[in-house]
């Protein structure tokens, strides 16, 4: 039996062509919904084509703070004291093999449950890597810790499939052309991609913010406000706000930004962000998918990170700020030298995962 482990947005977007494969193709799976983003993943579910889990845990509110992921991963990890009732009510009874995919703590938990119920973890998106412990955090101690407990490794690229070999990892390393995140891309497109290119850098420039390198560093956070703020003085400006975001900016701040002209707007559907993204002239964002997008998409995007653990778009369409002025200035004064064509690639990641997964079947 094949069980589908996954519970934030970014993960059903990019597990969503394994997903429909398997219902195209009538292969039997078991999908279980951590509750990470448990409210986000409702209209998204539809948005994808997807079916609803065979069993969520946690409730109907995403995990926004660290107290509640505190709690929701505690939930969660009483699930590890009986084996047998791990077995029975996670996983349905059934052994086999469960795919996880990314760096989340959904992640992470769900390669737990996995070996601890016996079944083998075949792991997603595999090998990024920044090799510094505590940037991304924890995105990195995760992808580190589920990659030692991983039967088959995923990597999306040969950067990825060389960084498991050199880290000694046990299980079998499949080297992928591309990531998932392009099939995703290019359903969502199908059939408006023509009209939405007509647009292409025409719209508000786009803006998000989310991971704890930038929320919780006072510096980082405040450098990028103070840009934002003098970019919306000169252009239209959208800010797309995660719940953590909410969190961290000060109604001063918003109000701040709100007299400038930043329009906050909430996550969106991704069909919808994804035609914002094409629309903006330039892209300023933390985000690791995000920066998969943008790259083919050829949007200009300028990394708001010290490292990234990707290498979409770098020295093509994407600029890595390392938080230096100079390199954000150069990017910021002159953007549109950095926008490519769109990438156009017919590889299928999907079709090559459940062609690994197949003894499970």
């Amino acid at each position: 039996m094949i069980h589908v482990f996954i519970g934030t947005k970014a993960q059903y977007i990019k597990m969503a062509p394994l997903l429909r494969r398997m219902d195209a193709e009538q292969v039997g799976y078991r999908l279980i919904d951590s509750g990470q983003h448990g409210d986000l993943t409702v209209a998204l579910r539809r948005e994808l084509g997807l079916r609803e889990p065979d069993l969520r845990l946690g409730g109907d509110r995403d995990v926004v703070s660290v107290p509640q992921a505190v709690a929701w991963s505690l939930r969660l990890s009483s699930r590890v004291s009986s084996r047998r009732r791990l077995l029975g009510e996670v996983f349905g009874g059934h052994g086999g093999v469960c795919v996880v995919h990314g760096d989340t703590p959904s992640t992470l938990l769900s390669a737990v449950l996995a070996k601890r119920g016996g079944l083998a973890v075949a792991h997603v998106e595999a090998g990024l890597r920044t090799f510094r412990w505590l940037h991304p955090f924890p995105e990195e101690l995760v992808r580190v810790m589920v990659g030692r407990v991983s039967d088959v490794l995923f990597a999306p690229g040969p950067e990825a499939a060389e960084n498991l070999r050199s880290t000694g990892v046990k299980g079998r390393i499949v080297e992928q052309s591309a990531n998932t995140g392009l099939e995703s891309l290019r359903h969502a497109m199908k059939g408006a991609h023509a009209a939405a290119s007509q647009a292409r850098g025409s719209g508000p420039a786009v803006v998000t913010m989310h991971r704890v390198e930038n929320l919780h560093r006072r510096s980082r956070r405040q450098a990028l406000i103070d840009l934002v703020a003098d970019l919306a003085a000169r252009m239209p400006l959208r800010w797309v706000m995660h719940g953590p975001t909410e969190r961290a900016l000060t109604t001063q701040t918003r109000t701040r930004l709100s007299a400038v002209g930043v329009e906050f707007v909430p996550l969106m559907a991704y069909g919808e962000f994804l035609s914002n993204l094409e629309a903006a002239p330039f892209v300023i964002s933390d985000g690791g998918s995000i920066q998969e997008e943008c790259a083919l998409l050829g949007v200009p995007l300028l990394i708001w990170r010290d490292r990234s653990d990707r290498s979409d778009g770098l020295g093509g369409n994407a600029v890595l700020s390392h938080y230096d002025e100079a390199a954000v200035k150069g990017f910021v004064s002159d953007p549109q030298r950095f926008r490519r064509a769109p990438q156009e690639l017919e590889f299928s990641p999907s079709a090559q995962i459940l062609a690994e997964l197949d003894e499970w079947r």
